[in-house]
């Protein structure tokens, strides 16, 4: 099967995960790097999962500042190319401002003579009609003519396009080798989806082994995804065999901390069975919510039973409640929560029912 373009293709195993679920509780199951562990707290929002209070003083925040601004001058040049050349540094400059059309004008004389960087402002500007009417088939081409002078920015965008056949004449395979041009010049993205595409097409030992050095590429671009790929890899012994366990552990705890939310649902799973030999209900209380808080389904049913069961957290058949309504509404059926719902009193369901009304504001 083929790799969905465009998307992270995640190595979850969903399967021994339901089946961790079971044993804790034996019921039906539908088919379904920054930051710290989050707060356990009821009324917290998933905003400040991970906010610290701490006061910087003013030279931290000069740094922190100057960091921040050498930060986005790298995502520029990530997306379009070497932005220090005196000529289209004015285009960048103008693109930054939000004046798109004065961009536009600026660069498309460098992006005619040549110029790739400019080439794929010109590509971007017609993707998604800043400043001048949207026009993907304008864009397509320009998005063409920078990938095969060489812009890795261009060259992943190009890739997907050929992969779906988005103003482009459908080449799959065309696609997968712009991919790997794209990764192989350090497109923190596109490494993950040609490492994804290696497996997809050889799911064997050989496979994940050639896809490995991508994954850990994309990794150290932080790309929270290659974190969580990198913890099943590592974990399973998918590369060659030998399992390391604490290795894929850091891995998936380090994903967890960068918001993947199965990588949270997994460590919570593996805090509630005491996996590794720790066992610890509330911080497996906490996961379940950071990634119920994201919308993730599954952990929105976990949630209600940790309410309901008083696992990590205190007894609230409201709070029980109203997490299964939710996740009844994204298609998380639970005959077991059903019944649960049906033997509450009509005060207690009739709360449920409104702080499921009001989410995301809606508090215990």
């Amino acid at each position: 099967m083929k790799q969905k373009p465009g998307t992270y293709a995640l190595l979850p195993l969903f399967m021994a995960l339901q089946l961790a679920w079971s044993v804790l509780f034996p019921i039906p199951l539908a088919a379904q790097e920054s930051g710290s562990a989050p707060d356990s707290t009821n009324g917290q929002s998933a905003a400040n999962v991970s906010k610290s209070d701490t006061k910087e003083s003013a030279a931290d925040q000069s740094a922190q500042d100057a960091e921040g601004e050498a930060e986005q001058d790298a995502e520029i040049e990530d997306r379009f190319g070497d932005k220090k050349r005196p000529a289209p540094d004015h285009a960048y400059a103008e693109y930054q401002k939000g004046n798109y059309l004065s961009a536009f004008a600026v660069a498309l004389p460098l992006a005619e003579a040549g110029d790739a960087a400019a080439q794929t402002l010109i590509a971007e500007l017609y993707e998604k009609g800043l400043g001048i009417a949207r026009d993907r088939e304008q864009s397509a081409v320009w998005y063409g003519i920078a990938a095969e002078a060489g812009n890795r920015e261009a060259q992943f965008a190009y890739a997907l396009k050929l992969m779906k056949g988005d103003h482009v004449e459908q080449d799959y395979d065309r696609g997968i080798a712009m991919m790997q041009k794209a990764a192989d010049a350090g497109h923190p993205v596109a490494m993950y989806n040609y490492a994804s595409h290696l497996i997809d097409r050889r799911p064997t030992s050989a496979g994940y082994r050639k896809a490995l050095p991508y994954f850990e590429k994309a990794a150290e671009h932080r790309l929270a995804d290659a974190f969580y790929s990198l913890s099943q890899i590592y974990k399973a012994g998918l590369a060659d065999g030998i399992q390391r366990p604490e290795k894929g552990q850091e891995w998936l705890e380090r994903a967890a901390r960068s918001g993947v939310d199965t990588a949270q649902i997994e460590l919570a799973l593996d805090l509630l069975q005491g996996t590794n030999g720790k066992k610890d209900e509330k911080a497996a209380f906490k996961w379940f919510r950071a990634a119920a808080m994201q919308g993730n389904v599954i952990a929105r049913n976990r949630l209600a039973y940790m309410y309901w069961k008083g696992l990590g957290t205190e007894q609230s058949s409201v709070q029980a409640a109203m997490w299964h309504i939710l996740a009844r509404r994204g298609g998380r059926l639970d005959p077991e929560l059903d019944r649960f719902m049906e033997l509450l009193d009509k005060d207690t369901r009739r709360q449920a029912i409104a702080l499921a009304e009001r989410w995301p504001t809606g508090r215990s």
